[in-house]
């Protein structure tokens, strides 16, 4: 019986894979609290004003204090890239490989960024201080570890983004916090937008996300992936959290009757064929109904897995749709 992993391995995975609100700011407000994951009313397109801040409290409730208005930021997850992108912004170095997907800067003028060195679990303090950052945006989870060596010297805030409300109230903050507040409201309403217009006609078909690189494979869910949390308004997505020790086995997601597969291969090193190829070996896998209706997409784990921001999911949103419709 093949299991997948936890979502702290989850994390795993895409960390070696990888080279209330003051001022107006933060969440936006205009539509019913819903729990972590769970089916909530149709979204509210309208959007809420941001008012530029000096200082204010985010969504997870971390305060964030720069001394001047950002304009040098070193981004240290891909969240980061995918906001500064939305408010046509360029960081000053990065560690994620979003950056050279088409629907960002594309290759060439990724290229232009520096690359922050030790990779995404253990970037270097003093590369990144040599940028001479205003802030430093990483993953509270993992990069939490480094805000003593950067304290004094920069600001540095770190994000813990779980929901795809998570990724909106970011954005807020960050164009709030850099002046670019027609442009964070701009981007928000978009894919708003998008997210009113898929949730219009959810498909009727079971769908799931599973990542890996092998057959221990892991299974997104709702609670605790941001692509996965816009799933319940686009299709059936019966996959919960089962906590730190949670799993899902391959006997239980062809039990489900999954109709629609995305796969989200992580690569270490040099990439040695896809996910789903791997998994084609047990004789479990033929037996499951997207793969023989041909419904198994293998998709991009920088977008999909690592993205999180409003740009990367609708993204996420389109090739979905596509694939559910």
């Amino acid at each position: 019986m093949l299991r997948a992993p936890s979502k702290s391995v989850r994390t795993w995975f895409a960390s070696v894979a990888a080279a209330a609100v003051l001022a107006g700011c933060g969440s936006p407000s205009g539509e019913p609290a819903e729990g972590k994951g769970e089916p909530a009313a149709r979204t509210e397109v309208n959007v809420e004003p941001i008012k530029a801040a000096t200082e204010l409290t985010d969504v997870n409730g971390t305060k964030v204090a720069p001394e001047r208005r950002p304009e040098r930021i070193v981004c240290l997850f891909a969240l980061c890239d995918d906001i500064l992108a939305e408010l046509g912004i360029v960081p000053v170095a990065t560690n994620s490989a979003l950056l050279a997907h088409p629907g960002f800067l594309g290759e060439d003028k990724a290229k232009e960024v520096d690359v922050v060195p030790g990779g995404f679990i253990a970037p270097e303090v003093e590369a990144v201080l040599s940028h001479k950052p205003d802030l430093v945006i990483g993953l509270g989870d993992t990069h939490g570890k480094l805000a003593p060596a950067l304290k004094g010297a920069t600001t540095f805030w770190a994000m813990q983004p779980e929901t795809w409300q998570d990724s909106v109230g970011y954005l807020r903050d960050v164009a709030a916090l850099t002046g670019r507040t027609a442009e964070g409201e701009k981007a928000e309403r978009v894919f708003r937008t998008k997210l009113a217009e898929a949730e219009k006609t959810p498909g009727d078909r079971t769908a799931l996300i599973i990542y890996g690189s092998d057959e221990n494979f892991g299974v997104a869910t709702p609670e605790g992936d941001v692509a996965a949390s816009l799933f319940p308004k686009i299709a059936q997505y019966p996959w919960k959290s089962r906590g730190v020790e949670g799993s899902y086995s391959l006997e239980e997601i062809l039990a489900q009757g999954v109709d629609v597969l995305f796969v989200e291969t992580m690569s270490f090193g040099d990439q040695d064929g896809e996910l789903s190829e791997k998994l084609a070996e047990n004789p479990l896998w033929s037996k499951i109904p997207a793969v023989g209706n041909g419904d198994v997409h293998e998709v991009d784990p920088e977008v999909w897995a690592k993205g999180r921001g409003t740009r990367s999911l609708g993204i996420v949103l389109d090739e979905a749709t596509a694939a559910l419709r």
